[in-house]
């Protein structure tokens, strides 16, 4: 299976709709990939705060359709990171779109777990609620949003669920990349699954991103790392290997703690 990283740069003084058309063209350049991910709340940066309820959009937006044509055009598996989505019904949410190769809505994912502590994300937006898994034909996907990497019982919920593969787009701060790195080395481990994490390079509202997109194996090995800057890290695995290492070394069959079955929507 190969996979296409889309490490986008969020630099501020570009606008919205031009990231978008940007962003769009590259997904479509990913014709040889299986799996496309892009990082989190890329159209606004994950920390301009005060752009969110101005830049919102309905699931259904410019967004969605500008991800379901790139996708329908490359024939690919999008994970289209995220958007600030505005709900008719109740507050914003940052959601994960994941579009078939067909340019069909394969899932959304609203993020559980939001940064910010009492500011921010954890005020301006609200809780998803609902785990999200998809059987792709070489893999099943777990969705997860960055922030969410921190709490390892939503891996291991997923995993639960089916997941093979995590997929977490993020607009992670370079001030905290160690923790970046290690825990998604962590996550793959524990759970033995591959992990895909993709993140923002640039500075947007002051922040400067982390960048290093990371793929890991379910041994923890990384299989490709990006740099700090803009970037495409393409990479090929074997989804196989899951049930391999799980098989070789079922570390997962002698859980003893947090059994109960895992919510589902």
């Amino acid at each position: 299976m190969r996979a296409s990283v889309l490490q986008i740069d969020v630099n501020e003084g570009e606008s919205v709709e031009s990231r978008r058309r940007r962003v769009a063209s590259l997904v479509s350049e990913q014709a040889e990939a299986d799996l496309v991910v892009l990082p989190e709340l890329w159209t606004t940066g994950a920390f301009a705060y005060q752009a969110f309820a101005d830049e919102a959009e309905p699931l259904q937006g410019p967004t969605f359709e500008a991800m379901a044509k790139a996708a329908s055009d490359a024939g690919v598996w999008l994970h289209a990171g995220s958007i600030p989505e505005r709900d008719p019904e109740g507050p914003l949410y940052n959601t994960s779109l994941l579009f078939s190769p067909s340019g069909d809505l394969a899932a959304a994912y609203r993020k559980i777990h939001r940064f910010g502590f009492d500011k921010g994300e954890a005020v301006l937006m609200g809780a998803g609620q609902d785990l999200v898994t998809v059987p792709l034909p070489e893999t099943t996907l777990g969705l997860a949003t960055c922030y969410d990497l921190r709490f390892p019982e939503l891996f291991r919920s997923l995993v639960d669920a089916g997941a093979e593969t995590l997929v977490v787009p993020a607009g992670w701060p370079e001030r905290r990349r160690s923790h970046w790195t290690l825990l998604a080395q962590a996550r793959a481990v524990e759970n033995q699954a591959f992990v895909l994490a993709c993140g923002t390079a640039g500075t947007h509202a002051g922040v400067p991103q982390a960048g290093h997109s990371i793929v890991v194996d379910p041994w923890g090995e990384v299989l490709a790392e990006a740099g700090a800057g803009e970037e495409v890290l393409s990479v090929e695995f074997d989804p196989g290997k899951v049930a391999t290492t799980r098989e070789q070394f079922p570390a997962l069959k002698d859980r003893m703690l947090g059994l109960e079955p895992p919510r589902r929507p």
